[in-house]
């Protein structure tokens, strides 16, 4: 029930309104504002409640970055362009004028890091037992929501301040007008700055571990500054040996563990949510109701529909879906049979084509990581609220990361990271690195693509490691690294030379 107590808290919030909204910043007040509001520990939790429900909307960019990776087609109705932005994105054709998926990006997380705006703007405002933590949490929501922002969209605009001889985001709202002279940051290192500092405020005050499973740790906070640290990296390589220790610091916590290779085919069924293996999982569950006019307002994500084989399909465990994010039957061929991986990564219908609707460009597989799963009962209108929770990051995600942030500084560690995620996958060491593949960066590249497929990183691995203009079809480089910043945002804001667009587009 907690995230239905997150979905009532959007009364209680001031945002910005996303998508539809007919200016480029929206505060609509419900209920409470600052002016009578965080005068208890209570209106402080209702308020980070809040910024906690932004990250719902984050299933747009998982969609968005698996279609725009090398190894899922977008799919969809073979006989219409459905979802016209997702095909363009898979075609690497997008443009400022698309509008839907990379306008919700844009919008949605600006909307979550405003919330954490919220909290800390009234920081000060009154004290109480536990208040730090709070403020700890805000600052990751924040760095989190500004993170997905910059992977997408680059050096944004951001409000900054310097605090103290650092460059930070201020502690501040973004209120109707300050579109008007805000400025996008330097450049996208600053921005990886900006972010790292959020984050390591948060770090000494949050837990190791909480009560609740959507409440964020020490370890969360830790495993994503290491993963900015490794994006920065590309373009400053004394940043590696910065991600190396603070992802070292993650795994010799022992607050975290892989699953056995017996276990592994649970993880991402329901069963296998806020495991030993969750870092850090965006929630979901499908008791809240939301209807077409307000997809945003479910408890739940429609990301698994997109997954589900096309109509109609009938089956005791998924349900049917939209037959989106199309597995390539190249990443089928890389796994192996002994590969526990292979078997939770694909739906393998191939043998079985007459059970469904072939869509466009079928190839029979399927994202099994996140399927529509047959539940008893669901509010609201179907497709909009399954209950499928995203492993933001998992323990695996930080084994490989911290082995490439150890190979790109010399560290010791590397091989050990790569072999245990290789072990657990085959559920034994038969298939431990050896200086006969050649590369051990190159094998840990390839380990993340098997390892995450279908998970959303892909397309940025690519991106941040130079190598996405020769995997990705039409992908042209100085381009296609960063999305369009939305054109009705530019005119929105006035700030279509002020900001201009990003570069190629």
């Amino acid at each position: 029930m907690i995230m239905k107590k997150v979905f009532n808290t959007l009364l209680f919030i001031l945002l910005i309104a996303a998508g539809s909204c007919d200016s480029f910043v929206e505060v609509k007040p419900d209920g409470s504002t600052d002016i009578t509001f965080f005068y208890s520990e209570a209106d402080y939790k209702e308020a980070l409640l809040g910024a906690y429900s932004s990250l719902r909307g984050t299933f747009w960019n998982t969609l968005s970055s698996v279609v725009a990776s090398d190894d899922y087609a977008a799919g969809g109705d073979s006989f219409t362009i459905d979802q016209p932005t997702l095909q363009n994105i898979n075609k690497m054709t997008h443009s400022p004028n698309d509008e839907n998926q990379i306008r919700d990006i844009w919008g949605l997380m600006y909307a979550g890091q405003n919330r954490a705006n919220f909290v800390l703007e009234n920081k000060d405002k009154t004290d109480f037992d536990g208040k730090d933590e709070i403020i700890a949490e805000a600052y990751f929501l924040r760095a989190y929501f500004t993170f997905e922002l910059v992977k997408f969209f680059g050096n944004v605009p951001l409000k900054t301040e310097d605090r103290a001889g650092t460059l930070r985001i201020k502690n501040e709202r973004i209120i109707p007008g300050d579109e008007f002279t805000m400025e996008r940051v330097a450049d996208i290192p600053t921005a990886y700055g900006l972010i790292a500092e959020d984050l390591k405020e948060a770090i000494p005050n949050l837990p190791v571990t909480q009560d609740l499973p959507y409440e964020v740790t020490k370890g969360a906070a830790q495993a994503l500054l290491g993963k900015v640290l490794l994006y920065h990296g590309s373009l400053d390589s004394t940043k590696f040996g910065e991600a190396a220790t603070v992802l070292n610091q993650v795994i010799s916590s022992g607050q975290y563990s892989l699953i056995s290779n017996a276990d592994y085919a649970n993880l991402f069924e329901v069963e296998g949510e806020n495991g030993t293996e969750s870092v850090f999982e965006v929630q979901y569950n499908s008791l809240e109701p939301a209807g077409w006019s307000c997809i945003n307002c479910s408890t739940g994500t429609y990301f698994a529909k997109f997954n589900g084989p096309r109509s109609p399909y009938d089956d005791p465990v998924y349900d049917a879906g939209w037959g989106f994010c199309l597995p390539s039957v190249e990443l089928y061929d890389m796994f192996d049979a002994g590969d526990a991986r292979r078997e939770v990564t694909f739906y393998d219908l191939r043998n079985d084509q007459d059970r469904y609707t072939p869509g466009r460009d079928d190839t029979g597989l399927f994202n099994k990581k996140y399927l529509p799963r047959l539940l008893p009962k669901r509010a609201g209108s179907d497709p909009l609220n399954y209950d499928n929770n995203y492993r933001a990051i998992r323990y695996a995600d930080v084994l490989l990361m911290a082995a490439e942030a150890e190979a790109q500084s010399s560290g010791v560690n590397a091989e050990d990271y790569l072999n245990q995620v290789r072990a657990r996958a085959y559920g034994d060491n038969s298939q431990d690195y050896t200086s006969s593949e050649g590369s051990l960066l190159e094998a840990i590249y390839t380990e993340r693509r098997k390892e995450l497929a279908g998970e959303g990183h892909r397309f940025f691995d690519l991106v941040r490691t130079k190598k996405a203009s020769t995997a990705i079809d039409g992908f042209t480089e100085n381009k296609n690294e960063l999305f369009p910043i939305p054109l009705v945002e530019l005119e929105l804001a006035q700030a279509e030379e002020r900001w201009g667009q990003n570069p190629g587009y």
